[in-house]
């Protein structure tokens, strides 16, 4: 199941991380966020906009299939 929500207690509290391919502006980043079994990303330029909010399972098959590309 994927959300797109406005923050949470939950996101609003979590550890928020960005790429370490990001670039060095930091006005371009998705930041992601582990919420227990679900994993959170947000625009870095609006962190107290809306979150998207996917299961952890599906996250990892993501980066998986990006990594192979």
């Amino acid at each position: 199941m994927t959300d797109i929500a406005p923050p949470t207690a939950e996101s609003s509290t979590a550890r928020w991380r960005k790429s370490s391919y990001s670039g060095g502006e930091g006005n371009e980043c998705v930041e992601v966020a582990d919420l227990r079994t679900r994993v959170a990303l947000r625009d870095s330029k609006v962190p107290q906009g809306d979150t998207l909010t996917i299961s952890a399972d599906a996250f990892a098959t993501f980066v998986e299939g990006i990594a192979r590309r």
